[in-house]
């Protein structure tokens, strides 16, 4: 039988997992506790985020499929509310191999609410469980990158070695699966193609291939058949 994982499971080992925590997340643990919260707790064999009230809160800046077996474990007896930063601006900050600031500079590159599908796509599954809740925060952050010689070919060796969080501008909750049809434009025909959707919500066919894919295994649409080489979705 299947042990519950239960607020008596909690052992106080406030402090675990912090050594290695990037600064974004430490940052945005902050937000969601307070003096009475429970931090870095180990529950049954998990470590917690954040424990307050009756709610735990799982803070993760990406990979949401590295924690979905740990998810589906701790939802069947609590509830669970899973974070996620989506940066709508960002600064890159550059140093050199000794840490000292040598440039910065606005990144061009914008994040959308649409960018959560790059981590649902792996975990589907969630989105109908009972006692699941996600929050998106779209934030402005600092990307810290170090000309360290030890960082991709593409970045001429410089690492990224930290995010940091500047200011959280807008949250978007998901309470339900029915809150995820804003992904779905009332406008759209009964069946429906991934061209269309993406004519419609004005975004690349690539990245609406995430969203039909997500809502699909998520039961929110299903497959309707096909209009030549496309596939049909309804609702």
């Amino acid at each position: 039988m299947k042990k519950e994982i239960s607020r008596t499971d909690i052992v106080d080992r406030r402090g675990i997992g912090t050594n290695n925590e990037k600064a974004l997340h430490s940052d945005i643990k902050k937000l969601y506790s307070d003096e009475n919260s429970k931090v870095e707790y180990k529950v049954g064999s998990y470590i917690i985020d954040v424990i307050k009230e009756d709610t735990f809160y799982e803070i993760q800046t990406k990979n949401f499929y590295a924690i979905g077996k740990k998810l589906i474990d701790i939802l069947e007896y609590n509830k669970v509310v899973l974070v996620h930063p989506i940066a709508v601006e960002k600064y890159i900050i550059t140093q050199d191999k000794d840490g000292q600031v040598i440039s910065r500079r606005k990144s061009p590159k914008k994040g959308g609410l649409e960018d959560i599908f790059d981590e649902l796509v792996s975990t589907p599954y969630l989105l109908g469980r009972e006692n699941f809740k996600l929050e998106v925060l779209m934030t402005i952050e600092e990307e810290i990158r170090r000309k360290d010689g030890k960082g991709s070919w593409r970045r001429k060796g410089t690492s990224i070695v930290d995010r940091k969080l500047v200011e959280v501008v807008e949250k978007h909750v998901f309470n339900s699966i029915e809150d995820f049809n804003k992904f779905l434009p009332k406008e759209l025909p009964e069946y429906f193609t991934n061209k269309e959707l993406a004519e419609k919500l004005n975004l690349p066919v690539q990245k609406v291939r995430k969203i039909t894919y997500t809502l699909k295994n998520a039961e929110i649409i299903k497959e309707c058949g096909k209009r030549g080489r496309e596939l049909l979705y309804c609702r």
